[in-house]
C-alpha cells in the first residue's frame, strides 16, 4: 500500500511540475467556460443602426430617443435621402436602418396610424430577426405610453424588409462561415505539424545545415499547401453556388484573390504553431484548442461580436476569420468591390507579415 501511495504523490508531482499539463487540466476548461458563457448569447447590445427620418417631427424623434436610450441599440449615422441605404449596408457596420414616413406625426393624429420600415441586413437571418423584434418591442412600448393621454388608440405599424437575404436562408450564413473555419483549421493544422515532423523524425539538422535561409525553407513549408487549400476553397465555393444555392453577387476573380490572402495567413500562422512546438501532438493540440474555439466563437460566425464584452470584443480583432468571414459575405451576399473590403484586406496582409516574421525569428533561435 505504501508503494501504491508513493506512486500516486509521484505522479502527483509530476502533474504540477508540468506547467503544460495544469494548463490543460485547469486553464482549458476555465477559458472554454468563459469564451462559452459570455460569447454564445441570443441577445443582441450595442448592434450599430441608421436613421432616415423623412417626418423629423415630434413622434419621430421621440421614438429615436427612446431607441438611442436603449442598451440594444446605438445609432451610427442619420442619414439623408433613401438612396444611401444601399451604400451604407455595403460597409458592413451598420445592421439596420429605421426609416420613418413623410408626415409621421400628422398620420398618426389624422388617420390615428403611421408606417415605421425597418431594413435589416439578413447576411445574418438570425441576428436580423432579433433586431426586428426588439425594435419593434420598442415601438409597441412607445404605443403604449403614447395611448394613455388619449381617448382614441394610435397605432404605429413597423414594417420589417431583411436586405440581401428575403427569404432568410440560414445557408447564407452558414456557407461563408464553414467556408471560413474549414480554411482556418485545415490550412493552419496542415502546417503547424510541418517542421514538428521534421524534427521528429531526425531530418531538422539537415535543415539546419543547408545553404538555404530561414525564409526560403519557412515559404518551401507553406508553398505546396496553399494548392492544396485552394482546391479545398475551389470545391466550398462551387458546392455552395450549385448545391446549396448561395449567389455570388461580386466579382468571382476578387473572391478568389481575397480567398488566397486567407489561405496565405492561415498556413502562416500555422508555421509559426509549429515553429514553437516540440512535437507533431502538441502542435496539433495548439492548432485545435487554440483555434477551433476562437474562429468558431470570437469570429462573428454564429454569435454577434458587438453583443459580447469588450474585452472578447477586443480579443476578436486578432482572430483572422473575422475578416475574412466580413469579406466573404460582402463579395457573395452583397456584391461590394475591393474599395468596401479594403481595411479586412489590409488587417489580413498585416497579419500574414506578422506571422511569417515571428516564424523567422524563430526559426533564426533555433539556428544558434
Amino acid at each position: 500500500m505504501k508503494r501504491f501511495v508513493g506512486f500516486v504523490r509521484k505522479e502527483f508531482y509530476h502533474i504540477f511540475r508540468d506547467k503544460r499539463s495544469l494548463f490543460i487540466l485547469f486553464g482549458m476548461p476555465i477559458a472554454q467556460i468563459l469564451l462559452f458563457g459570455f460569447a454564445i448569447t441570443n441577445e443582441i447590445n450595442n448592434v450599430d443602426i441608421a436613421i432616415l427620418d423623412q417626418a423629423n417631427d415630434v413622434n419621430s424623434r421621440e421614438i429615436i430617443q427612446k431607441i438611442s436610450a436603449s442598451k440594444h441599440f446605438s445609432i451610427v449615422d442619420i442619414i439623408q435621402q433613401e438612396s444611401s441605404i444601399k451604400s451604407i449596408f455595403k460597409k458592413g457596420n451598420v445592421k439596420a436602418v429605421l426609416q420613418f414616413e413623410n408626415n409621421f406625426s400628422s398620420n398618426l393624429i389624422k388617420e390615428k396610424q403611421a408606417n415605421v420600415q425597418i431594413l435589416t441586413d439578413a447576411t445574418d437571418p438570425n441576428m436580423a430577426n432579433t433586431i426586428s423584434n426588439y425594435i419593434t418591442s420598442i415601438l409597441k412600448n412607445y404605443q403604449q405610453e403614447l395611448n394613455q393621454t388619449v381617448s382614441i388608440d394610435y397605432q404605429i405599424v413597423p414594417q420589417s424588409r431583411m436586405v440581401y437575404n428575403a427569404e432568410l436562408k440560414s445557408v447564407y450564413m452558414f456557407v461563408p462561415g464553414v467556408m471560413t473555419v474549414i480554411l482556418m483549421l485545415v490550412s493552419a493544422m496542415m502546417t503547424s505539424i510541418s517542421i514538428t515532423r521534421e524534427k521528429e523524425q531526425g531530418t531538422m539538422e539537415i535543415l539546419l545545415v543547408s545553404p538555404l535561409k530561414p525564409f526560403q525553407v519557412i515559404v518551401g513549408k507553406v508553398f505546396p499547401y496553399i494548392f492544396l487549400s485552394i482546391i479545398n476553397a475551389v470545391v466550398i465555393v462551387l458546392l455552395s453556388i450549385f448545391i446549396f444555392n448561395v449567389p455570388v453577387k461580386g466579382s468571382l476573380f476578387l473572391l478568389g484573390v481575397e480567398s488566397v490572402l486567407f489561405i496565405i495567413t492561415s498556413l502562416a500562422l500555422g508555421i509559426l504553431i509549429s515553429t514553437i512546438s516540440a512535437t507533431q501532438q502538441t502542435a496539433m493540440m495548439i492548432s485545435l484548442m487554440g483555434l477551433m474555439l476562437p474562429t468558431i466563437l470570437l469570429s462573428g460566425f454564429i454569435f454577434p461580436i458587438s453583443s459580447m464584452p469588450l474585452p472578447l470584443q477586443v480579443i476578436s480583432n486578432i482572430i483572422p476569420a473575422k475578416w475574412f468571414i466580413i469579406i466573404v459575405k460582402g463579395i457573395m451576399l452583397k456584391g461590394v468591390g475591393f474599395g468596401f473590403i479594403l481595411k479586412e484586406t489590409l488587417i489580413l496582409f498585416a497579419m500574414t507579415l506578422v506571422f511569417m516574421g515571428f516564424s523567422v525569428k524563430k526559426y533564426n533561435i533555433r539556428l544558434e
